[in-house]
């Protein structure tokens, strides 16, 4: 069972226009020429866990400098976002020997995921139950830990989120305090995860995209709501509208910003790969009033234009004859064309089902696809095919 779509939109004048006050709990309006400085960290609590975090952690997806992660930690980064798939598992690895010379990894939280995909292909639920604590082992081993912080199933269906193999996997994880918390993590209908999550009552975090092209979407909006006042923990990842590469268009203090002035997102996890990205992005942390120019940006009248951000929301599949997966394939463009990470597209691509697939466009002369959010799907197809085909 795949999940429904139902976001609702309301579009002005073609303007992003900016959080409503009485949701983000600030005045977005607020003046300041130079954005507000403190010497003091901003931290918020992970919903009903024991987790109080700076505002501002790290997606490490992309990073493969150690010294980068060491650096982050001394600059006051504690949450450090991880996956068994990224990098084939030396994501893990280069995190696990970082804190392990550091010495500190009581002080970390690490947060990491797998895909249930591959579990549901086994006939029995306790085969999917002992599958998933296995690959939470092997994540553990790389990760040079005998517990996770957060262990996350990854873009997970309806099926998958409320399989009773899955579920008494991640309850068995808790128990055995192999994992303090567990969640899930989505790119797509974070919407209708969220009130899954929350129905099935199991989970106690959700990472899901939030960005400032979603400021108009109603149904995400009350989800979040929704979720917080029920005790789960909300992160925010693709918080710079997939600008991953720094040149895409975005700002990204401005970006950041806007995510984090909803107060009930507790944590952003940007994902960068050098020093000076680092910075930029932990400058977020010590506060969160708009200078002039972030202002500026966000109000930008044909800023969702400008950036062409995938919504994930599938609108497109309906104009392509073929009903290739064409949100998954901006994905894997993402990957590729704005974070500069061919292993991960690559990844990607492959994860896709091959009747709907890359390979189901290289018959047509002209790509028909439209999207809602203006991203130039003949265009990225295009790059894609000669990237990979």
């Amino acid at each position: 069972m795949a999940f429904l779509y139902r976001r609702k939109f309301l579009y002005g004048a073609g303007a992003i226009v900016l959080m409503p006050v009485a949701l983000c709990g600030c005045d977005p309006q607020a003046d300041s020429t130079a954005a507000t400085q403190s010497t003091a960290i901003i931290k918020r609590k992970l919903g009903k866990t024991d987790i109080e975090l700076p505002i501002v952690g790290m997606g490490v997806m992309n990073a493969d400098n150690p010294a980068v992660i060491q650096e982050s930690y001394k600059t006051g980064v504690r949450l450090f976002d991880t996956a068994d798939a990224y990098q084939n598992g030396r994501n893990e690895a280069m995190l696990g020997r970082v804190f392990e010379n550091l010495n500190v990894r009581k002080h970390v939280i690490i947060q990491t995921k797998s895909h249930p995909a591959l579990l549901m292909r086994q006939s029995t639920a306790a085969e999917r139950t002992r599958s998933l604590l296995e690959k939470l082992d092997e994540s553990l081993a790389r990760l040079k830990t005998d517990y996770v912080d957060i262990f996350l199933v990854h873009a997970p269906t309806a099926d998958q989120m409320t399989d009773s193999g899955i579920k008494e996997a991640l309850l068995e994880m808790k128990k055995l305090k192999k994992a303090r918390y567990i969640g899930i993590s989505h790119h797509q209908h974070a919407a209708d995860v969220l009130d899954l999550a929350v129905k099935e009552g199991i989970y106690d975090t959700a990472t899901i995209s939030f960005n400032f092209t979603m400021a108009q979407d109603a149904v995400l909006i009350g989800a979040i709501r929704n979720a917080a006042k029920a005790g789960m923990g909300i992160i925010a990842m693709k918080t710079q509208a997939g600008g991953g590469g720094r040149g895409a268009g975005v700002n990204h203090t401005a970006a950041l910003k806007w995510a984090l002035r909803n107060l009930e997102i507790t944590a952003a996890i940007p994902g960068y790969t050098n020093f000076d990205h680092m910075r930029e992005d932990f400058s977020v942390a010590y506060g969160l009033d708009y200078t002039n120019v972030e202002k500026k940006f966000l109000a930008g009248k044909n800023l969702q234009a400008s950036v062409r951000f995938c919504l994930q929301c599938e609108t497109c599949r309906r104009t392509c004859p073929n009903g290739v997966d064409i949100p998954a394939l901006m994905r894997t463009h993402m990957y590729a064309a704005n974070y500069g990470n061919f292993v991960h597209a690559r990844a990607a691509l492959e994860e896709i089902a091959e009747n709907v697939g890359l390979k189901n466009c290289a018959d047509c002369s002209g790509c028909g696809a439209r999207c809602v959010n203006h991203v130039s799907i003949a265009d990225n197809i295009r790059n894609l095919k000669a990237m990979y085909l």
